[in-house]
């Protein structure tokens, strides 16, 4: 019977060995989750037959993130698994972020050529759609078309304590008509673009006019204009403050008809200053690369300087990921144990977060697994001494006359 038992021992022992020299072996595997081995006693009546392996049980515990800056390495820190699927529609998981582009433009895992999932934007211009069916993310790679501006604001202060009243007509080609000017560009239908003109008047202590003009195709007619209204906190004190600008067709494309929002517009003293804050539209631009941001989110930057959400990085996560099954290749796949997966974004609910331009290390612990490969050593030396007693024991016996 003790031959049994050293024999359990030894295989236990080597087992124990198998795992340890895979964790060493895949220290330096992105993504890769270390195992676990755990024993359990055979037991028989009253007396003890040895040792079994019980199970190994991986640690699913982050792994140290590393900047890249490559943009198609993604990493994930926190709960959650990257989601992929085969040609044939078969999903697995996994915490390697190491991904790449195919000749359709598909995001593929590297190692094993499996598509990233997500939520791919739809619609002019594209946004992500709640309830969107979750699939391979595909880069769109062709050019953004050109979109008419139709609204914009500014942002700015006029002076208060400006002493210089006119009483004049308001004329555009005489300085000596506003007192302050500034200006702002808006895209017509086909792209182009137009340079939109701000003027302000004081008419009075206190008193101010705004007046707009498209300077690139200017609309037959005076320009447009609008008496502004502040409280004694200098900000402004009215139902709306929106001044439209129209202007006549230029170079084939619709004529341009443009909101812009003064109500942000202050009345302090000191300097007149006025900025664009934000305006619709834009010109036509060819596709240039693209980024992964912290929330999953992957967006193209174009060369008219735009930048366009073009999909969503899904992550899943288990009741039980210990009860998930290893399929190698840093992949996993769902079982009965494991329960289905939910489905989540980055930073959402109880996900982690992904991390762009940065790739999950592998969480082995080479000081443990050194210890760990010394006391498995000892154990293997031990159990074989077992069954070398045993042996003399019955070399004994057989000697005996």
């Amino acid at each position: 019977m003790s031959f049994s038992q050293g024999l359990s021992g030894l295989n236990a022992a080597a087992k124990a060995l198998d795992v340890v020299g895979n964790n060493i072996a895949n220290s330096q595997t992105s993504g890769f989750k270390s195992g676990s081995i755990a024993f359990a006693d055979i037991f028989a009546g009253s007396v003890g037959l040895g040792v079994q392996v019980a199970g190994v049980s991986q640690n699913f515990a982050d792994g140290g993130l590393n900047f890249t800056g490559r943009n198609l390495d993604i990493g994930l820190q926190g709960k959650g698994f990257f989601r992929m699927q085969n040609e044939g529609g078969g999903v697995f998981y996994g915490r390697n972020g190491q991904f790449d582009l195919d000749a359709n433009s598909n995001i593929i895992n590297k190692t094993n050529n499996l598509f990233l999932t997500g939520y791919q934007a739809t619609g002019t211009p594209p946004t992500i759609q709640p309830g969107a069916p979750v699939g391979p993310i595909q880069i769109p790679t062709g050019d953004m078309p050109p979109a008419e501006s139709t609204t914009g604001s500014v942002t700015g202060n006029l002076q208060a304590d400006d002493d210089t009243i006119i009483t004049v007509g308001f004329d555009h080609t005489k300085p000596e008509t506003y007192n302050y000017t500034s200006q702002v560009e808006a895209t017509d239908s086909l792209g182009n673009k137009h340079t939109i003109k701000l003027y302000f008047v004081q008419t009075a202590a206190g008193t101010w006019k705004a007046y707009a003009r498209d300077e690139t195709s200017p609309a037959v007619g005076p320009a447009s204009e609008l008496p502004l209204s502040f409280d004694a906190n200098g900000n402004i004190d009215m139902p709306s403050a929106i001044i439209n600008v129209k202007s006549s067709r230029y170079n084939g494309a619709n004529a341009l008809d443009l909101d812009i929002d003064l109500s942000a517009i202050t009345k302090y003293s000191g300097d007149s200053t006025m900025k664009l804050n934000e305006i619709d539209g834009q010109a036509p631009g060819k596709y240039q690369t693209f980024t992964v941001g912290d929330n999953g989110e992957v967006v193209a930057t174009y060369s008219n300087g735009k930048k366009q959400t073009i999909a969503q990085i899904v992550l899943a996560d288990f009741a039980n990921s210990g009860g998930l099954a290893a399929e190698g290749n840093n992949l996993w796949s769902e079982t009965p144990q494991s329960g289905q997966p939910f489905l989540g974004t980055s930073g959402s609910g109880s996900f982690g977060s992904v991390k762009g331009s940065s790739l999950e290390g592998s969480n082995v612990d080479m000081g443990e697994e050194m210890v760990n490969m010394i006391v498995y050593q000892r154990n293997y030396q031990s159990n074989s001494q077992t069954i070398k007693t045993q042996s003399e024991l019955l070399q004994t016996l057989v000697n005996l006359r």
